[in-house]
């Protein structure tokens, strides 16, 4: 009876399983995409491309852009006090001297 049980579970467990890796092996077999997901794919391989070949800042950017760019750079060194001629992109180096304190007189009058 026991056995009978067992086998009955097992059964419906495989039959279940067999179900969930039919239904997701269906979506992974599939080869065919969609025509805006394959352009994308396609657009993002092209990128991918460009930008290994390319050591510049930007990829397919003309004179305006490096230009703005630069300007925008500029702009946040005069905003924030950054000297002629230095990298706003990098982080800040933060110095802080060691305060002096009194000492204090821990013994009691």
């Amino acid at each position: 009876m026991a056995l009978n049980v067992r086998v009955t579970n097992f059964a419906k467990q495989c039959l279940t399983q067999c179900k969930r890796n039919y239904g997701v092996s269906a979506v992974l077999m599939q080869k065919s995409l969609d025509p805006i997901q394959q352009l994308f794919v396609d657009k993002i391989r092209e990128y991918a491309q460009k930008s290994k070949s390319k050591s510049e800042l930007f990829v397919d950017a003309d004179a305006s852009i490096t230009k703005e760019y630069n300007d925008e750079l500029q702009k946040a060194a005069v905003m924030f006090g950054g000297s002629k001629g230095a990298d706003m992109t990098e982080f800040p180096k933060f110095d802080f001297p060691e305060p002096t304190l009194d000492p204090i007189n821990m013994e009691q009058k």
